[in-house]
């Protein structure tokens, strides 16, 4: 239950612009589509799709680490870290059950198979997507329990992106898909709320010393 006049008090701390960048942020994250990455071994990959998804407006992402340990480079996440919420997992199996049992469908991202085209493709359910590691692609693991593949269309004579160019683009573009359409897309009010609470801690120094005075009186 969010403490509704520590996150008025904890505000005060902030500018007005502050504030509203946090509000207006916020109205457009989405937690209808999240990503997911699958023991990507270059550290800059797994921090650009922090990144994008950021920027394009996904609330999370969940890091499956089986294979190479952690996978964030916070120089190039340039921040993120601080504004997605990143769930690590040291299994695919653990990662998969975690999202079923959340609602999501499974759609591996691949260029082989009988995959759906990035433009013909439309999350009206909600949906992970899934991005494998640089060489392999996805693991069988994730092929056999996908509820869906998707790729996208490609008119050159390469057979595949860097795959932090790929999930840039498809973030991007499914991300926009649901923001424009009539789905349930947005994040709830107590979610929100959550939000709020945890960016205003963020933003501000000595947040702990200042929360304690607060209680105090």
């Amino acid at each position: 239950m969010i403490d509704h006049n520590l996150l008025t008090y904890l505000e005060t701390y902030l500018t007005a612009e502050r504030k509203q960048r946090f509000l207006s942020v916020l109205q457009k994250r989405t937690k209808h589509i999240t990503v997911a990455v699958e023991d990507v071994y270059q550290l800059h990959n797994t921090s650009a799709i922090l990144r994008s998804c950021d920027v394009f407006g996904v609330q999370e992402l969940h890091v499956i680490e089986q294979r190479f340990g952690k996978r964030l480079d916070k120089n190039i996440a340039v921040g993120a870290e601080q504004w997605v919420d990143v769930h690590r997992y040291r299994s695919t199996a653990d990662c998969i059950s975690r999202l079923k049992d959340k609602g999501y469908r499974i759609i591996a991202t691949t260029p082989h198979n009988d995959s759906c085209m990035l433009p013909d493709f439309f999350p009206e359910k909600k949906s992970a997507i899934f991005f494998g590691t640089e060489k392999e692609g996805l693991s069988e693991t994730v092929m056999r329990q996908a509820d869906g593949f998707l790729k996208i269309p490609m008119v050159g004579f390469s057979e595949s992106l860097n795959v932090s160019v790929s999930a840039a683009i498809i973030i991007q573009q499914l991300a926009q898909k649901v923001r424009d359409s009539d789905l349930d897309w947005r994040l709830t009010e107590e979610e929100i709320l959550e939000k709020r609470l945890e960016w205003t801690r963020k933003s501000i120094k000595h947040v702990e010393g200042i929360i304690k005075r607060y209680l105090s009186d």
